[in-house]
């Protein structure tokens, strides 16, 4: 069974357009009879949606015969920590702009679901309301999350200068606060929410602002989140952006990790690295819940996508924007972040996004991909592939020389562009 409604990170779409109060609240009530009702921990994001849709969702638990337990705004990775046996759910639409918004699931103990459970979750959209349900305030929710945090992953920032951007997000108001209370000097931007300024030229979708301030200001380096702050990327001192391969390629030596999680987006270049340092790789669809899937079955604790989301499950149960901050910031140990991030080598990455209009790829264009990478024979590689958060097609094509990646870019935007029409 194909799932509809769920895309790669849960549903969302353009509120009022693909994503409307009935859908969240019918995806509430799916969610509580499919999960047998119990306890489900609710956060948000800033976004100006964001209160309506969180009423909504709580009032189909309920109807569901579930309890909400509504925690306002939080990041999507401390109302995961939080649940503990609970169920979780956001109201979030991650990185996208401001006019869109979503929900993302989580089973008990902040689990992310599998394909199967959203497909079953998916069937039961137009099942009746039960009632029985309950709603209620969960109270202290984001101190109770700092100061475990801080626990598992803080760590001596004394000397460090760091410039924080919390993309008007989850986050503002609270991660800036803990870097000082680790001895960093902080300079926070994107910090200053008002329903329609998340991710909007700041945070982890868009490092300009983040790269200018760090400059400006002399800091050692920047650190950039996303919206619902499960993403992390960073900046160095000279603005040079650092991808989530970056950070798990410094993570994984300082953590001494025998194995890494990444997806089919990761480059080459950390593959190559991380193999040079006899960390075995195991690489997955998109999507942060796919990294965490392989984590769990092969025992490991590390994992990456290069869009941002870093996962260490030693102490946590999801990808941690924050926590994944602190950890980069502890294994620079004396070094800066270009010197740390040098010792990977990376392949020219060229990437595009071609509107599909909905159209879905026909198997005779994967066909050529395939064979187009089988005569690349290790020497680069694309990627072509459907966005699972909008109607997009995503290419990536990557060689070792920046002009080979442009030839391949071309060849394969040719090719989806006649493919779509």
């Amino acid at each position: 069974m194909a799932r509809h409604t769920f895309g790669t990170d849960g549903v969302r779409g353009i509120v009022g357009e693909q994503l409307t109060v009935d859908l969240v609240e019918r995806l509430g009530r799916a969610f509580a009879l499919w999960s047998g009702g119990g306890r489900t921990v609710i956060g948000r994001d800033t976004r100006g949606s964001g209160p309506e849709l969180e009423q909504a969702l709580a009032r189909g638990i309920a109807s569901g015969g579930g309890c909400a337990v509504v925690g306002g705004v939080l990041p999507t990775p401390a109302v995961a920590l939080l649940a503990h046996e609970d169920l979780a759910a956001v109201v979030t639409a991650s990185h996208n702009p401001p006019e869109y918004n979503g929900v993302k699931l989580f089973g008990r103990g902040g689990q992310k679901l599998v394909d199967a459970d959203e497909e079953a979750i998916e069937a039961l959209l137009a099942a009746p309301a039960t009632g029985g349900g309950s709603i209620e305030p969960l109270g202290a929710a984001t101190d109770i999350y700092i100061d475990l945090v801080l626990e598992r992953f803080g760590g001596d920032l004394t000397g460090l200068a760091i410039g924080v951007d919390c993309a008007n997000g989850a986050f503002a108001g609270s991660a800036p606060g803990v870097f000082e209370r680790l001895g960093a000097r902080v300079v926070a931007i994107g910090n200053a929410p008002d329903g329609t300024n998340i991710n909007a030229g700041c945070g982890a979708t868009d490092l300009a602002l983040l790269a200018r301030t760090v400059r400006e200001q002399r800091l050692d380096l920047g650190i950039a989140f996303d919206g619902d702050g499960d993403r992390l990327l960073a900046v160095t001192a000279e603005g040079e952006p650092i991808d989530g391969d970056q950070i798990v390629a410094i993570l994984a030596p300082f953590l001494g990790v025998d194995q890494v999680a990444v997806t089919v987006m990761s480059n080459l270049g950390l593959h190559r690295y991380l193999a040079a340092q006899g960390i075995r790789v195991h690489t997955t669809a998109v999507g942060d819940r796919y990294v965490l899937e392989a984590l769990r079955r092969e025992g490991g604790s590390l994992g990456a996508e290069q869009s941002g989301h870093v996962i260490v499950l030693d102490g946590h149960v999801t990808g941690d924007g924050l926590a994944a901050a602190l950890l980069l910031c502890r294994a620079l140990e004396g070094r800066t972040l270009a010197a740390a991030a040098a010792a990977m080598p990376r392949f020219p990455q060229l990437k595009l996004n071609l509107p599909s209009g909905g159209k879905a790829l026909s198997q005779g264009l994967y066909d050529e991909i395939a064979a187009l990478n089988a005569r690349l024979a290790g020497s680069g590689r694309v990627l072509v592939r459907p966005s699972g958060t909008e109607p997009l097609v995503r290419i990536l094509a990557e060689a070792e020389s920046q002009e080979m990646a442009a030839d391949l870019c071309g060849t394969v935007e040719h090719l989806v562009r006649q493919e779509l029409g």
